[in-house]
């Protein structure tokens, strides 16, 4: 069975996380500078079978379009164009940070390890695929 893979995309570093093979359990894959994310996505898809691919939907409480969002609008239209045929599924990213910063707290790291904003990036993605998976 393919994988699903999640994105959480930001100016400087791209979080990703993916299923295992039964989609089942989310697991973090890395964090990249995200100038290389297409680059990086080429060679996966080229050694993974990938069903859909999530990307992070930035939204304010209110449920508005956050400043973030016309940035990752840009990384989607560049990831259609170089992906035609794969599924995008957007989601919320809301409260994804601040989840994935509880995480590292509750998993025991010390305030250095959690100062990691690239561990933050990959656990965010983490976060949105399980939660996709659950709803599922």
């Amino acid at each position: 069975m393919p994988r699903i893979l999640s994105i959480d995309y930001g100016q400087k570093r791209t979080g990703i996380a993916v299923t295992d093979e039964f989609q089942i359990i989310a697991s973090g894959l890395t964090t990249i500078p995200s100038e290389t994310a297409i680059a990086f996505l080429k060679d996966y898809f080229a050694k993974e079978k990938v069903e859909a691919v999530l990307i992070g939907e930035p939204k304010q409480m209110n449920g508005d379009p956050s400043q973030s969002a016309s940035i990752i609008k840009g990384f989607v239209t560049h990831f259609t164009n170089h992906f035609p045929d794969m599924k995008v599924i957007r989601v919320d990213e809301r409260f994804t940070s601040k989840m994935a910063f509880q995480t590292m707290i509750d998993s025991g790291l010390n305030k250095k390890q959690r100062q990691n904003k690239a561990l933050i990036d990959e656990i965010s993605a983490t976060i949105m695929l399980q939660d996709y998976l659950s709803r599922k």
